[in-house]
């Protein structure tokens, strides 16, 4: 609910605050008075683009500010928080325009976007005005009237938890399709890499150890000649060293009686001929290991040749990095086996939510296709009331080839203006007047059941009077018996049904500066403003009498 409208230095606005009402608001005032500029100033507020025309004072920017009461509005709250803004029970949006052209926009003190405006106050003002009905043309809130007079509630809430699911798998789906696809174009090239690399089936460090077997094999004459000599020294030459040791200990014995302490130099001269004849064994051991195969040597140049040419192909170190690759592509064409199983499982589950969501489809377009002609012809006898009885309104709702988040149901609204016979969609076939006409009938019979913003007419009653006006005013009264409404009108029928009557006028100021006031009017007041609109600028006693009998009816 609008609380308050500051307009400061717009147009011929010098400075303005309006506090509305929380039901019906009738605004009224003589041409050029400055009513549009008010609704300008507002939509400046709700999102649209601006210059520096508006600027009354060149020299100062313009501020617009307006303050909602969003207690009860949920949805409004939620698109605060999805917009990251602080989330109040009264919201401040502010427009400023300097000078210079440039303009910002603040909610709760907040810069934001000209989208982000748009789309957050969208959620608080409904402004009809005589060009401006692009909420008759969308789908939503025309399948939003259907359901609300229907009482669709529950329906509509068990339908929309099974197209969430519906879309959450299908787009889980989607996604592994895509994967898949994706997987696939490389999995033929992955096999062909990993049975490369089975075929080979290297162990650990193989092609490392087969380098240096290899070395030592190109070596073996050398390697012989070296472990032949070491152990000739050891046991077989001139003056063997195992002998001079065996004898030096020998010796040493024959005098151990006389010095007892070299004793422990024998145990050690003992233990080093133990020793090394322990290393002659293994020296006579590893010749016998060295081998001069060259089967074997011409086997193992061609591991470690395949071996390099797999390092060099794949950018790799050693064979870990081959083996760590094998695991790689073996672990990533099990997942690809894995996700078919996965898709196939997703499959069969959105057959089944699909199957339940088309049950509860049906139900929800069976109950719209029940009230959409009571809608129809409720709406031709308001249409018939303030006057336009030539106008046939008519509901046509289509079947989808697919569920979407609002059921099965394609819906229009059309309309034969004048008994041609020919139904077109509604933004087509009315002018401004009439559109406006006919969103107040939808309205007025969604009133109980839809949440609705600060609804704003303006002008809904140009080209009518008489019964008809007091018909659009008895419709305005009772939709704001439970919405916000304010409506800008020249018919003393629609001026009489407000609870607070704001008239706009023209005045001068300290330098005779023509500027726009407005002040709200009291029952006196009003009696005279709407004798006005009846009799003209000096309203004769019936005139007065007929204001009188309007205010207080």
């Amino acid at each position: 609910m609008l609380q308050k409208l500051i307009i400061n230095n717009y147009a011929i606005i010098d400075h303005l605050t309006i506090e509305p009402d929380a039901h019906l608001n009738t605004v009224t005032g003589e041409t050029g008075a400055g009513k549009s500029i008010i609704v300008g100033a507002l939509s400046l507020i709700l999102g649209e683009r601006a210059d520096t025309s508006v600027l009354i004072n060149k020299n100062e920017k313009c501020v617009l500010e307006a303050y909602f009461d969003v207690q009860g509005n949920d949805v409004f709250r939620k698109a605060l928080l999805e917009e990251e803004l602080d989330d109040e029970n009264i919201c401040i949006i502010r427009r400023e325009i300097n000078a210079n052209g440039k303009s910002r926009a603040f909610v709760n003190d907040t810069p934001v976007t000209l989208g982000q405006l748009n789309k957050l106050t969208s959620l608080l003002v409904d402004l009809h005005q005589q060009f401006g009905h692009l909420e008759l043309e969308e789908d939503s809130f025309q399948m939003d009237v259907l359901d609300s007079i229907a009482q669709n509630g529950e329906l509509k809430k068990k339908y929309n938890q099974l197209f969430q699911q519906y879309k959450k798998v299908s787009q889980q789906l989607s996604e592994n399709k895509h994967k898949q696809a994706q997987w696939q174009k490389e999995s033929d090239y992955k096999k062909f890499l990993l049975d490369e690399l089975l075929q080979v089936a290297f162990k650990e460090n193989e092609i490392e150890d087969a380098e240096q077997l290899l070395k030592q094999m190109s070596n073996a004459e050398k390697i012989i000649s070296v472990l032949q000599a070491s152990r000739y020294t050891l046991e077989e030459g001139e003056q063997p060293l195992l002998n001079e040791l065996r004898r030096i200990s020998q010796q040493l014995q024959n005098i151990m009686e006389v010095m007892p302490d070299i004793a422990n130099l024998n145990q050690r001269i003992t233990s080093a001929w133990a020793e090394l004849k322990d290393v002659s064994s293994e020296l006579e051991q590893m010749e016998g290991k060295v081998s001069l195969d060259q089967e074997l040597m011409e086997k193992l140049q061609e591991r470690i040749d395949i071996g390099y040419k797999l390092l060099k192909k794949h950018a790799l170190q050693n064979t870990d990095g081959l083996l760590l690759l094998q695991q790689r592509l073996e672990f990533e064409l099990k997942a690809t086996l894995d996700l078919d199983n996965e898709i196939d499982q997703l499959s069969k589950e959105l057959e089944a939510i699909n199957k339940d969501l088309y049950t509860e489809a049906e139900k929800l377009s069976k109950e719209r296709k029940k009230i959409a002609p009571k809608i129809a012809a409720k709406v031709n006898e308001l249409l018939s009331l303030v006057g336009m009885p030539n106008a046939k309104f008519n509901i046509v709702l289509k079947q989808t080839e697919q569920p979407f988040a609002r059921g099965i149901d394609d819906v229009q609204f059309l309309l034969d203006a004048n008994k041609s016979g020919q139904f077109l969609p509604i933004e087509k076939s009315a002018s401004g007047g009439e559109m406006s006409r006919i969103m107040l009938c939808i309205k007025s019979l969604t009133a109980k059941a839809m949440h609705m913003p600060t609804l704003i007419f303006d002008e809904v009653d140009t080209g009518i009077s008489g019964e008809a006006a007091r018909q659009v005013g008895i419709l305005l009264q009772d939709l704001s018996k439970y919405h916000q409404v304010i409506c800008i009108t020249h018919q003393p029928q629609v001026a009489a049904k407000g609870l607070r009557h704001f008239y706009v006028y023209k005045d001068s100021d300290k330098d005779d500066r023509i500027t726009t006031k407005v002040r709200i009017l009291k029952q006196d007041e009003r009696i005279m403003a709407i004798a006005r609109m009846i009799g003209g600028e000096k309203p004769s006693e019936a005139a007065l009498q007929n204001a009188k009998e309007l205010v207080e009816m």
